[in-house]
Order: C-alpha cells, then structure tokens, then sequence
C-alpha cells in the first residue's frame, strides 16, 4: 500500500536523497529547503511505503491558473508500481483544488516511459525546449494538459 500525502520540511532530506539517485544534476539541498519553507507557490507530493518511508515524490508551482511541474522521480527499486502515475494524480488534483486550468512540464525526449504516462493522463505535446538539459544539451519535449 502506498500512501500520498503533501510533503513537509522533516521530508527534504529524504526527497533530496531520491532527486540526487534519479537525476544526472539534482536539486540542491538548500532548493529543496527553500521550497519547502519560503516558496509560497511550491507544493509537493510525497508517496510513503508501509513502512513510512518516502518513496518518490512530485513537486509542482502553482501561479494563479497555471501549474508547472517542477520535478516527479521514484526510487528505482519503487519504479513499475504505478507509484509516479499516483504522485501526478495527486498533483493533478491539488492543482484543481486551486483553480488551477492548465498543467504543464518538460521532460527529455528520450524519456519515452514518462512521455507515455504523461499522455495516459491527457497531456498533449506542445513544443520543444532545445538545448534544456544543462548536463548533456538534451531537448525537453513541452507537455501540458488542460484540467
């Protein structure tokens, strides 16, 4: 069983530890930090195991109508358990429980796993973003769904 809830600041270290085991260049300790305490458009999701562990978390910013996910990972041992198909649900969710209209993210084009779930969830392709990744120059293809 897997449990979703909003993630506090007691949670950073272990978000921060699976961004640092999912990401070629991760988020800082301290950009996690100051999402969590002074980022007033930061809201994150966390999904716990049985044993309350953080497993993978979603972390988005919501702006008056428009929410951008900022970053979705799940612990590699965790993957293939519809974990991160949860962790966008619940995001999805929050954001309409704002008001929110439109969501939108970025993801590399060769991440045809997350492309998959993302248009399973109704996002459509909107561009590309050249040259986004910093660590190898990869293309972010522009995904966004309206809610």
């Amino acid at each position: 069983m897997v449990l979703y809830r909003r993630m506090t600041p007691e949670d950073v270290e272990a978000v921060h530890a699976i961004e640092v085991a999912s990401f070629p260049t991760p988020w800082t300790l301290d950009s996690f930090h100051y999402e969590m305490r002074e980022n007033n458009f930061a809201h994150y999701v966390v999904a716990e195991d049985d044993n309350g562990n953080i497993i993978g978390f979603c972390g988005m910013w919501l702006v008056i109508d428009s929410a951008q996910i900022t970053n979705v990972a799940v612990l590699e041992e965790a993957r293939g358990r519809k974990i991160g198909e949860g962790l966008m649900r619940e995001a999805m969710d929050i954001a309409r429980n704002h008001g929110v209209e439109v969501m939108s993210l970025e993801v590399r084009v060769s991440n045809t796993v997350a492309q998959n779930l993302y248009r399973k969830l109704g996002f459509q392709e909107g561009g590309i973003r050249k040259g986004y990744y910093t660590d190898n120059q990869e293309d972010a293809l522009v995904m966004w769904v309206n809610l």
